[in-house]
């Protein structure tokens, strides 16, 4: 009982601090219930928490970003569809103990591959920096070969060849997924009328650090890209022999998905739970849920309109 009212504080104090800087406000109301985590935890000698000073702000941005624009999109290059971009102006390489071919990076450490390249005007000779796939864009003006945008997670406008920019209907973004890499944690957020209501506060794990096979999970704000009811992933280094699936998979940018746990075959039905979730990160860049929670994600984040911001 006394944990429990600790918690209420502590998420009251968290509010009303949101409130007085003139943030989101932010309440609970799950809609969602298995597995909750308390607003502070710990993780063996780690104090782990739910950022929701950063999360108020962070929904405040993306309210001010709606209000001061009227065409939104995502930006789109998953698998290099549009083809791998040129060699932005300052990089550095990434490179793998396998001997695998170096992956190139811009100066932000955002990689080249799957990346979409943003020309700063008057210096199209090369691209400033790459943004990553799914990226959400307000689209400012366009010609026959270039979009102009604003990109939600960086400053300052860029030009982008059209081909790499998807316009997107949604006008407003009620539904988002925040996915914590710092505290390996997963909220859903929705806005009713002038507050965000907290659906679900789950545990969590994101991409490893480990290249070529394994990525990081991006940072940025995305859409919802589309969503695959069993999502099939192949053994590392094959191209062709199917090592599972990934169940009520979100994907949000490149190969990043949200979904559920892993089911390695020979094994085919689901897996609820893992008790590696939350722990460390262990993906190939995706977000691993439990599987009933990716399900909910899955029903409940809209295509095009719902989506994912990933903090650190």
């Amino acid at each position: 009982m006394k944990n429990k009212l600790k918690s209420i504080l502590s998420f009251s104090v968290l509010l009303i601090f949101s409130t007085v800087l003139n943030a989101a406000a932010i309440e609970k109301d799950l809609t969602y219930n298995k597995y909750t985590l308390p607003d502070k935890y710990k993780y063996g000698k780690v104090e782990r928490e739910f950022q929701w000073d950063k999360v108020s702000n962070l929904l405040d941005k993306l309210e001010s970003f709606e209000m001061k624009n009227i065409r939104f999109g995502s930006l789109k290059n998953y698998k290099n569809v549009n083809g791998l971009p040129p060699i932005a102006r300052q990089i550095g390489m990434e490179k793998y103990s396998d001997g695998s071919r170096p992956t190139v990076k811009d100066k932000f450490g955002n990689r080249r591959n799957q990346g979409i390249p943003l020309y700063i005007e008057g210096m199209m000779d090369r691209p400033e920096r790459y943004a990553p796939d799914g990226s959400l864009v307000s689209i400012l003006s366009s010609d026959s070969e270039y979009v102009k945008l604003k990109v939600e997670a960086f400053d300052g406008e860029w030009l982008v060849p059209i081909k790499y920019v998807r316009e997107i209907a949604a006008t407003h973004f009620p539904r988002v997924v925040v996915i914590d890499r710092k505290n390996q944690n997963i909220s859903t957020l929705e806005r009713v009328g002038d507050i965000w209501k907290i659906r679900s506060m789950n545990p969590a794990s994101t991409g490893l650090d480990r290249p070529p096979y394994q990525l990081p999970t991006p940072l940025g704000i995305f859409v919802v890209q589309n969503k695959l009811y069993k999502m099939d992933y192949l053994k590392d280094g094959s191209k062709t022999e199917i090592e599972g699936y990934s169940p009520y998979a979100s994907r949000f940018s490149g190969g990043g998905y949200i979904h559920g746990v892993p089911v390695n075959l020979p094994r085919t039905e689901m897996i609820e739970y893992s008790p590696t979730l939350g722990t460390v990160p262990r993906s190939h860049m995706c977000v691993r849920n439990a599987t009933s929670h990716a399900k909910y994600i899955y029903s409940w984040a809209e295509t095009g309109k719902g989506l994912v911001v990933v903090i650190e």
